[in-house]
C-alpha cells in the first residue's frame, strides 16, 4: 500500500509556481480497501481506523527532497546540505545512505563544494557566508516561506514594527528574523503578547511561521489586536495551505476517534501540532510517533476507533507501516476522513538546471 509522492512538473516552470497534482495512491488504495469492506463512519462497535486526507509530504517538503536526490544524481555525492532538509528522522537517513551530508552551519561544508539550503529558508546572512566560502548552492526554501520573507523585508522598508507570531529556535524563524532583525519581534504564542514592546502602536504588523496551528495563531492575533487595534494582516495568509489542510482534516477525524495516531518526527513543529489539534477538538488522546515500531500497544487498550494522520514532511511509507501494525492487531478497516482535496505542486529550485559543480570550481580558481 506504499506511495510515490507526486513529482513537480518540468523544472523550467517558474519557480513559485503552483499547480494541481493526483491525490496520492495511498489514499486511492485505502478508500478502494473501505468501498469494499462496505464500511461506513460510526457504525458499531467494530475496530477501524480513521485515516486523514490530505496527510504527508506537502509541495514544499516533496521539492525539497526531490532537490537533493537530483543533486546526488546530476552532481554526484557528496551533497551537503544546511540542517535537516526537513523535520524526519526517515527522510534524513535515506538521503544520508544516498551521500547527502548534513551540517549544522555553513562553515562546515568545504570550500567549492555544493550546498543546499533547508525547506525552511536561512536569513540572507547565510548566503553571503556560502559566497565566501566560494560554495555553489541550491536553495530549496519552501516559496511559501520565501512569500513571508519578501513580507518581512517590504514592511521592514516601509518602517512598519514586525511581529513575527512563531516559536524561539525554529529554523524558519531565525531565517524570517535574519531579514529584518532591527524590525523583528518574536512573538512566541498568546502568553507572550504581553512582553510586545513597539515603537508606534499605529505602524504594527504580524507575519507567522507557516507551520503553526490555525487556531493557536488566531488567538494570537486576537491578544495582539487587543493592545494594537490598528494592527495590520499580511496581504494573504501566512500559515501554508498544507498545515491547514492537515489540520482541517485531524479535527473532522478527532470527533470520531478514541486515540489518534500522527507520524511525525518530535522536531517537526507541523506534526506536533496536529497531536495538539486532535486533542484539542474531541480525540480522548494522541500520540506523535516515528513509525510504527514506536507505539505502544497499552495506549489503545479500550479504543475502537483510531485516528491516523502525518506531518508535512512524512513519506506515506511510513503510514503503510502503522496501517499494516494496526491491521496485524484488528485494525482492519480504514475509512478516508477528506474534508478537502489537496492538489499542489512546485517546480525544482532553478539551481538544479545549471552546472554548479562547474561554477564552484570556476570560483575556486577565480
Amino acid at each position: 500500500m506504499s506511495a510515490t509522492p507526486s513529482r513537480p512538473s518540468a523544472a523550467d516552470a517558474p519557480e513559485t509556481s503552483a499547480t494541481d497534482s493526483a491525490t496520492d495512491s495511498a489514499t486511492d488504495s485505502a478508500t478502494e480497501s473501505a468501498a469494499e469492506t462496505g464500511t461506513e463512519t460510526g457504525s458499531g462497535d467494530r475496530r477501524r481506523v480513521l485515516l486523514a486526507a490530505p496527510r504527508g509530504y506537502c509541495a514544499g517538503v516533496d521539492r525539497a527532497v526531490i532537490a537533493v536526490e537530483q543533486a546526488l544524481e546530476q552532481y554526484g555525492a557528496p551533497v551537503y546540505v544546511r540542517h535537516e532538509i526537513v523535520h524526519n528522522k526517515y527522510v534524513v537517513k535515506t538521503l544520508e545512505k544516498k551521500g547527502a551530508i548534513f551540517v549544522e552551519e555553513t562553515g562546515e561544508v568545504p570550500e567549492g563544494e555544493i550546498v543546499i539550503f533547508s525547506a525552511h529558508g536561512v536569513a540572507p546572512e547565510v548566503h553571503k557566508e556560502a559566497e565566501r566560502g566560494k560554495l555553489a548552492t541550491i536553495d530549496a526554501t519552501c516559496p511559501l516561506v520565501t512569500k513571508v520573507h519578501k513580507e518581512a523585508v517590504r514592511y521592514a522598508k516601509e518602517d512598519y514594527d514586525i511581529l513575527l507570531i512563531g516559536h524561539e529556535g525554529h529554523e524558519e524563524v531565525i531565517g524570517t528574523s535574519g531579514e529584518a532583525p532591527e524590525h523583528v519581534t518574536l512573538v512566541d504564542g498568546p502568553d507572550d503578547v504581553a512582553n510586545v514592546d513597539v515603537r508606534d502602536p499605529e505602524k504594527v504588523v504580524w507575519l507567522s511561521q507557516t507551520t503553526l496551528s490555525v487556531d493557536e495563531t488566531m488567538e494570537t492575533v486576537d491578544a495582539l489586536k487587543g493592545r494594537y487595534p490598528n494592527l495590520l494582516s499580511p496581504p494573504s495568509d501566512d500559515i501554508c495551505y498544507a498545515t491547514q489542510n492537515r489540520q482541517t482534516a485531524i479535527k473532522q477525524v478527532a470527533k470520531d476517534a478514541d486515540f489518534v495516531l500522527v507520524v511525525g518526527s518530535p522536531n517537526s513543529s507541523n506534526s506536533v501540532r496536529l497531536v495538539e489539534t486532535a486533542i484539542a477538538h474531541g480525540a480522548k488522546d494522541g500520540r506523535l510517533v516515528d513509525g510504527a515500531e514506536e507505539i505502544d500497544e497499552s495506549w489503545l487498550e479500550g479504543a475502537t476507533t483510531i485516528g491516523l494522520s502525518s506531518g508535512a514532511s512524512v513519506p506515506d511509507v511510513l503510514v503503510d507501516g502503522v496501517l499494516e501494525w494496526l491491521a496485524e492487531r484488528g485494525w482492519e478497516d480504514v475509512e478516508i476522513v477528506q474534508p478537502v482535496e489537496e492538489r499542489m505542486q512546485f517546480s525544482l529550485p532553478k539551481e538544479l538546471r545549471r552546472d554548479l559543480r562547474a561554477e564552484a570550481a570556476a570560483r575556486m580558481t577565480g
